[in-house]
């Protein structure tokens, strides 16, 4: 114990000084099965592309308030209402050696907005819609052109889906070198490239990542020299590799676990009520769903203060709609999309004519903090008005099934406004209607585009209140609470989530990291 002791005292005083080359072992309960930022937007994937690629446009992670900062652009302005032309941060590099310019960030963003591979075309359509194409003006000059006037331009800049990557090299890594093609992008996804202060040095899919430090990084240089991100998908291995030293941070630690964290004098956790919601989602286009009465009552059935009280200790956060603080003057806690009510769940059964079928609940075993144990309490709670219910465990996606019923799945906050967390997964032709699970009309298209467009606050408050009436009146979703989630550590190490970030960005840049 003493000899460890004193190692990791020497470590922290070396890397204080600059002279040791620092390394961080990082215990995952997920690790993705490719890298790819502009096909990703899972919540295991969020935790990846930070530390290795750049945005044009970034933002102060360390506040919730909107404060833009230079990236790969150093100054940008709207030439019209549809056109912003950006200025390039010059002598940028990837981290395969190659020079950014104009043409890499112009290839970059049309593989999004232009996408003719189907997984782009996915992101394309459920976030940047607007945009039409983006167009070199020089070396280190672009115009981009939205369709129409495009309230939330540097939010959408900002996104992890237009970060920057090398043309040259992701069109060679298979067939004609001259075409970007869909090998291109699939061969990409396994060996990333960026322009962020780490490069990908090791990625086994679903096993391993690993970051090295890239010297000729534009910015504020890397404070650790490698860093190592492994698959530990079991909390007692991820707590048990902290406590031997084989991880120095480990992830996903659910509150009631934390006691273990805090009576070990050489371990501490950091947490907060994470930007996204556990969400429990109904297919309304299910035989036995169909009557949103009976969706109404699986959704009244359930008592979200209770479930926050068992399973997070209190620690999470219950809405009374799909609203997060987050969104600024967006933020709508006033309204109250959803509720516990079991009597009237009981009269709406009745009403319904529900005659007792069982309707499942599918949820992955691991996937989720907390999130079988969740759908369990779900089943005893619909027993409580009359529902037959059964969980069904399992890994593979079933939200674009016909057959699905009912399952969990999460609305993270991809930006900081509803757009970016309840528009991404709800928006007419968004995820969730073309799974097949989700209905929208033209009264609900016009809706959202008074939402969506409107430069107006009040207008799109509004606007959004009439899309919550929807939800209330035909529910295919019920928030269920913003999760508590926590990173155990080694108490030399001094990390936590930023409040800027998306959830679970493991952020080890210059001024995020340090060493008691």
């Amino acid at each position: 114990m003493m000899k460890k002791l004193l190692a990791t005292t020497a470590l922290a005083s070396m890397l204080a000084s600059g002279a040791f080359a620092a390394e961080l072992t990082v215990g995952a309960a997920n690790v993705s099965s490719y890298l790819d930022p502009g096909r990703d937007h899972s919540n295991v994937g969020s935790q990846f592309y930070y530390n290795a690629f750049d945005t044009l446009i970034d933002k102060n992670h360390d506040t919730t308030d909107t404060e833009w900062v230079p990236a790969l652009a150093t100054e940008w302005k709207l030439i019209e209402p549809t056109i912003m032309e950006l200025k390039l941060r010059e002598g940028v590099k990837f981290h395969n050696g190659e020079d950014m310019t104009a043409d890499d960030v112009v290839f970059s963003l049309n593989r999004m907005y232009q996408a003719t591979f189907t997984p782009y075309q996915v992101r394309a359509r459920d976030r940047l819609g607007n945009f039409e194409k983006a167009e070199k003006v020089d070396d280190y000059t672009v115009r981009i052109y939205a369709k129409r006037a495009e309230p939330l331009w540097e939010t959408l800049l900002n996104l992890q889906q237009v970060m920057i990557i090398p043309e040259e090299y992701t069109k060679a890594l298979a067939g004609d070198p001259k075409v970007a093609e869909d090998d291109d992008y699939e061969a990409f996804s396994l060996k990333p490239v960026g322009t962020g202060p780490y490069k990908v040095a090791d990625f086994v899919p679903g096993e391993r990542v690993v970051w090295e430090k890239f010297d000729d990084f534009w910015g504020e240089k890397a404070p650790l020299d490698k860093v190592t991100v492994k698959h530990m998908p079991e909390t007692a291995s991820r707590i048990t590799a902290l406590k031997t030293g084989e991880a120095d941070i480990i992830t996903n630690i659910a509150p009631d676990q934390l006691s273990l964290i805090e009576n070990d004098p050489d371990m501490k956790a950091e947490g907060s009520a994470t930007a996204l919601f556990h969400v429990m989602i109904m297919n309304q286009n299910h035989p036995v769903l169909k009557d949103p009465r009976i969706r109404q009552a699986l959704s009244l059935s359930i008592d979200r203060d209770a479930l926050n009280e068992a399973l997070w200790l209190g620690k999470a956060v219950v809405p009374s709609t799909h609203t997060l603080k987050e969104f600024g003057q967006l933020y709508q806690p006033e309204l109250t999309t959803f509720e516990y009510n079991p009597e009237k769940a009981k009269e709406l059964l009745k009403e319904a004519g529900y005659d007792g079928t069982e309707i499942t609940f599918d949820t992955a075993p691991s996937y989720y903090t907390n999130g079988l144990l969740a759908a369990q309490a779900i089943m005893e709670m619909w027993a409580e008005v009359g529902i037959k219910g059964k969980v069904n465990v399992g890994d593979k996606w079933t939200g674009n099934s016909p057959d699905l019923m009912v399952r969990n799945w999460s609305n993270p906050m991809y930006f900081a406004d509803p757009f970016g967390c309840f528009g991404v997964m709800w928006a007419p032709n968004g995820p969730s209607e073309s799974e097949g699970r989700f209905n929208t009309d033209e009264d609900y298209a016009k809706t959202w585009e008074k939402f969506r467009f409107s430069g107006d606050v009040e207008l799109r408050r509004a606007a959004y209140a009439e899309l919550m009436e929807r939800i209330k009146q035909d529910p295919p979703v019920l928030p269920l609470y913003r999760p508590y989630e926590s990173w155990a550590m080694k108490t030399n190490v001094n990390w936590a989530p930023k409040p800027g970030h998306i959830p679970y960005v493991l952020d080890f840049r210059a001024g995020s990291i340090s060493f008691n």
